[in-house]
């Protein structure tokens, strides 16, 4: 009970690193993503963007740290779920870290084009415009697209076994539906990532990751729920016996 405990209090402060370190590195990132003079506001804010860069790498480690340490008690409900929960997280880690990645690469190519005297615009142009689009992409797959998926798998399993409350686990499949659906409309071209409805179609799953944190990191896993997947596996042992 002791180690449920622990994990779901890691679970939980893990959740809320990922949701302070996402939104506080892409507003890090403003002066080199946003603005038609990114290649000079690039290096001006040059360790500006090295903490937003700093910040989702924690993002990344938060996101893996969340499905690891959750593994071993949702694979005892669905260990199949679990492990593609896992696989699919690593996936989501990935994706980002590409888009960290593309975001330092132009930072490079801010500081060249700065330290070349302005020169041959165009050409720089060119290598940002390409860079900031796969930022764009992996802005779009990593938090909407892979997270969709990972909310809804947890999720499930939460509700299946009433590991946590009811209403955190409707919220959650709810909240990665809409992401998902979000994820859809964006790419083709429906909506902006960044606009009204892009942000009210991402409340419900920002919401069920904050309120399972807080709940997580107060209440834990439930024990009840725990203590009926060991009987029913103590009493399957007996009956095989």
């Amino acid at each position: 009970m002791n180690s449920n405990k622990k994990a779901a209090r890691i679970v939980g402060v893990l959740f809320i690193l990922a949701a302070v370190s996402a939104v506080a590195g892409l507003l890090l990132y403003d002066p080199i993503l946003k603005g038609p003079d990114y290649l000079i506001k690039g290096s001006e804010h040059y360790n500006q963007v090295i903490l937003g860069a700093v910040l989702e790498l924690i993002l990344v480690v938060s996101a893996i740290g969340t499905a690891t340490t959750m593994f071993p008690l949702l694979r005892k409900y669905n260990e199949t779920i679990a492990l593609w929960h896992v696989c699919f997280r690593f996936l989501e880690a990935v994706v980002i870290t590409i888009g960290i990645i593309s975001v330092l690469s132009l930072l490079t190519l801010s500081r060249e084009y700065v330290a070349g005297g302005f020169t041959d615009i165009a050409s720089y142009q060119v290598s940002g415009t390409l860079l900031k689009a796969i930022h764009e992409w992996t802005f779009l797959l990593g938090p909407n697209f892979m997270l969709g998926i990972n909310t809804m798998m947890y999720s499930y399993i939460f509700y299946k076994s009433k590991l946590v409350p009811r209403f955190i686990s409707i919220l959650g499949m709810t909240g990665a539906t809409l992401i998902f659906i979000c994820a859809f409309l964006v790419m083709f071209g429906v909506i902006e990532q960044v606009s009204l409805w892009g942000g009210l179609l991402a409340i419900p799953v920002a919401a069920n990751e904050m309120i399972l944190a807080v709940w997580l990191i107060v209440k834990g896993f439930n024990v009840s729920a725990i203590d009926l997947l060991s009987t029913k596996k103590k009493e399957s042992a007996n009956l095989n016996f």
